[in-house]
């Protein structure tokens, strides 16, 4: 069996940048095991197969895996998977036209809006499949721990450090000053003792900033799924701005923020995030960018 795939780095508009991502526009037939060991192979922090939609109305039926498991929902999968299969222009044999996608998952649905520059994809947006939800808090000396700064560089005045989800599961925390998230560094023997993989993917740590024209600086660890840090992580961002807008006064708002990703690690990413607010809830969540194609080839699994 061969199979075609296409690389593109998302949240970005350079190349290599922004979070690299493999895509197999036709994954029929693969079991789950060969794509777990795809994904193994590529050693990229997720890749995406594309099977038909189980239901005609929807544009596919998306599964995401990171080089250990498979995971409900991601952002830069289905930011890069919308961009390559809008290129494309097709998608199991059916024409994939308009501004409009909506990618089956174990999360729920994906809706994903594109952004053309003349006849020309360049981006896409997505709505989170799921609402905000808030779970447990976890102390700033255990989150310390994790990542190995002062317990006193965790800053609680906006909210203590959280697991929230709006489709996957994280740890957030608040971090005082843009020195202190650079000088963060994974413990991954604190971090299976306090988020093993059946509590959340990993820590997202965050703090505002005024720089390279984000309005905030962020960082994701998720070595238990063999993310030792993520370039860009839509699910964690798309949660945190759900976040950003429960904890603020308002009970009716939209909130908008640039947050950047990876230049810690030299790939620099810029997602677009935003959500409103109703009667003080958190009604929707989105987060979107841009996205460059980088490679395509295939693959031989006889």
């Amino acid at each position: 069996m061969k199979l075609q795939f296409t690389t593109v780095d998302v949240f970005t508009n350079v190349k290599f940048g922004g979070n690299p991502l493999a895509v197999f526009p036709n994954a029929s037939g693969l079991s789950a095991e060969q794509m777990q060991a795809i994904a193994a192979e590529f050693n990229l922090a997720e890749t995406t197969f594309v099977l038909p939609p189980k239901d005609p109305a929807h544009t596919a039926h998306v599964r995401i895996f990171t080089p250990r498991a498979e995971l409900p929902f991601a952002g830069h999968p289905n930011v890069g998977t919308a961009f390559v299969l809008a290129r494309r222009g097709e998608c199991h044999g059916r024409k994939v036209t308009g501004d409009r996608l909506v990618f089956e998952e174990k999360a729920g649905l994906v809706p994903l809006d594109l952004t053309r520059e003349g006849r020309e994809v360049v981006a896409a947006r997505l709505a989170a499949p799921q609402k905000l939800t808030l779970g447990d808090e976890i102390a700033p000396e255990i989150v310390a721990e994790m990542c190995g700064v002062a317990v006193n560089e965790i800053e609680t005045r906006s909210h203590r450090p959280l697991i929230a989800s709006c489709g996957n599961d994280f740890a957030f925390a608040e971090v005082t000053s843009r020195s202190a998230l650079a000088k963060a560094t994974v413990r991954g023997d604190a971090l299976a003792r306090h988020l093993p993989m059946a509590r959340a993917i990993g820590l997202h740590l965050y703090t505002p900033v005024r720089e390279h024209g984000v309005d905030i600086q962020s960082r994701m660890f998720a070595p238990l799924f063999g993310v030792p840090e993520d370039p860009a992580t839509g699910s964690a961002n798309v949660t945190l701005i759900g976040l950003l807008a429960h904890f603020q006064p308002e009970a009716d708002l939209t909130l908008s923020k640039t947050i950047g990703q990876g230049f810690d690690m030299g790939r620099p990413s810029l997602l677009e995030g935003s959500a409103v607010k109703k009667a003080g809830r958190v009604v929707n969540t989105y987060i979107g960018g841009r996205c460059v194609p980088m490679l395509s080839g295939t693959i031989d699994l006889s």
